[in-house]
């Protein structure tokens, strides 16, 4: 395993868990905050620009669509943040708000999509750890 999906299963497993922790504790709070954001279009735009950045850097920089499940995993994350941040750049809010919020339920399946991106971010953190470098 490459040092550098080593490193970044670490970085986005941790965040995961730590995110989505933070999150279920605060459910109210989490779901104000992301109604709030898809309906204010500048900061929306700006998310945009940061997740587009972010991705860019993890598609450009860990391009491995083999060797297992974790570098895999690592490639689609980064892809997945990209195909988000662009979103978030060229749909309207409206467009966002449709697909992203109300269109996957979010408020009614809350602890649903958080419990699956916890498993993830433990996933990601428990294969970062046990792997070895070369």
């Amino acid at each position: 395993m490459s040092p550098r999906t080593t490193f970044l299963s670490k970085l986005i497993g941790l965040y995961l868990i730590l995110i989505s922790l933070a999150m279920m504790v605060h459910k109210q709070a989490t779901v104000m905050s992301m109604n709030a954001l898809i309906h204010n279009a500048p900061v929306l735009f700006v998310i945009g620009v940061i997740a587009v950045a972010a991705g860019l850097a993890m598609v450009l920089g860990h391009k491995v669509w083999s060797g297992g499940v974790l570098p895999v995993a690592v490639t689609l994350t980064g892809w997945l943040m990209l195909i988000k941040g662009s979103m978030f750049l060229f749909l309207s809010p409206e467009v966002v708000y449709g697909t992203l919020f109300a269109g996957i339920h979010f408020e009614q399946l809350f602890y649903f999509y958080l419990a699956f991106v916890l498993l993830l971010g433990i996933c990601l953190t428990y294969g970062g750890f046990k792997s070895t470098t070369r």
